[in-house]
């Protein structure tokens, strides 16, 4: 059967992302792409269903996202959540205006029917300021909220709806749902997607864009980069050689990880390169977090064109570069249209202007837990595949000031006690990740035994998330977080105090820098 593509168009919205991949998690493959694109050519792509993202935008400002009526006249499923909705309504007759009852987060409606209604009263997640008051022409209101006359609306023989509140977020209880049945329902698809499938999809382009040539992968320990790794080697088996640099960031035993548990796992080729004393030369007087990471990327980089040298000795020119790039790591380093740049990551926004490789990135359009079961499908060892996410600039950016060697020692011996004692715990499955941070640049006063230290403070950073797009602060136990300060405070004796970052993203992000 040929495998149908619901693309998600993207009038600007956080969200974006997150619809394709609940849409993936629903069982049908999608797409993203931006609301500009022409009508034209979306509609040759033969699309089985349309979701019109939310936006940032009014439906009446000058430059706003315009959809053209010829796309919801095409004989295509469509579904409008927020922006998209309103976008639907006046595209098709209806009124779109500020009726003065904005609405953010949780919010009332009432259901009066359709489709995609599980009523009669929800509570759902709305985030607008614009609202529908009136539907356009054929259509049927099928729910209302105080600041929405027509909250959701449906014209099921054209196979159009649309719903104001945002169906793709956690927070709006029975929205994966909703989303299933416009899908199975309302256009009539198929579920035949998976995990398989990503795989089959990502060999093929592989397979595509590096041909017969020479490809070489950097591998961190990390999932992304093991993945990406994983997914090259099965397209393109002995074309591909990894390297391991080891820039002296690493946390405690994930080189001797790297080089037992995935190699043996997978069966690549392996060269270990160890450019610590290069990564921390470069790193002498630099604080600013920015230029932290962009140096370690310009490093990491020029780590790899010397490894490809040692490659080419043996087997001839290397052309491509193999980077365990995701979708949150592009969202925030400015990727896409309009999207603002939080922060730049090594693997996006740290990358050298003269670049000798051409970039092969499996992973780009992915989020974190489709990773980890793509990875399983592979055949990678759990305790890659199933380990915390860790950045690629590494401790690096977990040192709060410059970084040193005996910085880096005291936060390796720190972080190597909190992970020993999470996983002791049995908590590993329930953290999404928990960075340490070392604040370098603060001391704080302390008594051990019967002296007075002037100690560094260690900031616990434990994290809940589903995608790393946002997160919460995990409520770890009182007593694991009582016996992680006593280890560390105890054995570390740089370390006079732990504390607990207790901030959600927003508007904090999950690293400190």
């Amino acid at each position: 059967m040929e495998q149908q593509t619901v693309y998600v168009v993207d009038n600007g919205a956080q969200y974006a992302q997150l619809i394709a991949r609940r849409v993936r998690e629903a069982g049908y493959y999608s797409e993203i792409v931006p609301h500009s694109i022409d009508t034209q050519k979306l509609l040759d792509k033969n699309p089985a269903a349309l979701i019109l993202s939310g936006g940032p935008s009014s439906v009446y400002e000058e430059g706003a996202p315009a959809l053209d009526p010829q796309l919801l006249n095409a004989g295509v499923p469509v579904l409008g959540i927020c922006y998209g909705f309103q976008s639907m309504a006046n595209a098709l007759g209806g009124t779109v205006d500020k009726t003065g009852e904005r609405e953010y987060g949780h919010t009332d409606i009432e259901v009066t029917g359709g489709l995609l209604g599980d009523g009669p009263d929800q509570s759902v997640w709305m985030s607008h300021g614009d609202a529908v008051s009136e539907a356009p022409e054929g259509f049927t209101v099928t729910a209302t909220s105080a600041g929405a006359p027509v909250a959701a609306f449906e014209d099921r023989e054209r196979k159009l709806y649309g719903v104001q509140w945002h169906p793709e977020v956690r927070h709006t209880p029975g929205g994966q749902e909703l989303l299933e049945r416009f899908l199975g329902e309302g256009a009539g698809l198929h579920a035949t997607w998976s995990t398989g499938s990503i795989i089959d999809e990502q060999v093929a382009r592989i397979k595509a864009q590096i041909g017969d040539a020479k490809v070489i992968c950097g591998l961190s320990g990390g999932v992304d980069s093991a993945v990406a790794a994983a997914l090259v080697h099965k397209a393109v088996g002995d074309q591909l050689t990894c390297v391991f640099v080891d820039h002296g960031l690493l946390r405690q035993g994930e080189r001797e990880q790297v080089e037992r548990d995935f190699v043996t796992a997978i069966g690549v080729k392996l060269i270990t390169v160890d450019d610590s004393a290069v990564f921390l030369d470069a790193l002498i007087g630099v604080t600013d977090p920015e230029e932290k990471r962009k140096t370690i990327g310009r490093e990491f980089i020029r780590s790899f064109e010397r490894a490809t040298r040692l490659v080419s000795e043996e087997e001839g020119g290397v052309k491509f570069l193999v980077q365990g790039t995701l979708y949150p790591d592009v969202v925030e380093s400015g990727g896409g249209d309009g999207a603002a740049n939080i922060k730049s990551h090594h693997n996006v926004g740290g990358l050298p202007d003269d670049l000798e490789f051409e970039l092969c990135e499996p992973l780009r359009e992915l989020f974190k837990d489709e990773v980890r079961a793509v990875g399983r499908e592979l055949g990678i060892p759990e305790a890659i595949v199933g380990r915390q996410p860790f950045p690629g600039p590494g401790l690096g950016i977990r040192i709060i000031g410059e970084v040193t060697r005996e910085r880096l020692d005291i936060l390796r011996r720190a972080d190597f006690i909190v992970r020993e004692e999470l996983t002791a715990a049995g908590l590993d499955s329930e953290i999404w990740q928990c960075p340490v941070v070392l604040l370098a640049g603060v001391r704080s006063v302390g008594v051990q035994g019967d002296g007075r230290t002037y100690g560094h403070p260690i900031v616990l950073r434990p994290v809940t998330s589903e995608d790393a797009m946002t997160a919460d602060w995990s409520r770890l136990p009182y007593d694991v977080i009582a016996k992680i300060s006593n280890r560390i405070t105890n054995s570390v004796e740089e370390i006079n105090r732990v504390v607990v970052d207790v901030t959600s993203k927003p508007p904090g992000t999950i690293e400190w820098e």
